[in-house]
């Protein structure tokens, strides 16, 4: 006996948890903390499309799944590259004090 669960209810925790990954993206200002907030956003939409493709019984959904979990890696090596290298050179992550710092 298998559970369904209603594609519906899986697009709810979809936009929830983008929901939740935007205001992480606006409210912290550490950048860690905002590659997270990005990632949250990102997995969001894979599960949305992989919600869709489920309920239209197409492998479309996990395709586009794979190309955003691609598109995350690359995200996060690009930006953890990135938050080292601003941290070595001005010893905090924090996106206001850089902001301060700049000009």
């Amino acid at each position: 006996m298998t559970a369904t669960v209603p594609v519906e209810h899986v697009i709810a925790l979809a936009a929830a948890l983008f929901a939740l990954g935007v205001v992480g993206l606006l409210v912290r200002r550490n950048i860690m903390l905002m590659l997270v907030s990005l990632e949250i956003m990102l997995n969001a939409a894979g599960l949305a499309f992989v919600a869709a493709g489920a309920r239209w019984q197409a492998p479309d959904g996990q395709v586009m799944f794979l190309v955003i979990l691609t598109v995350a890696a690359a995200e996060v090596s690009v930006g953890l590259a990135l938050a080292l290298q601003i941290y070595r050179r001005f010893k905090t992550l924090d996106a206001d004090a850089l902001d301060e710092m700049r000009g």
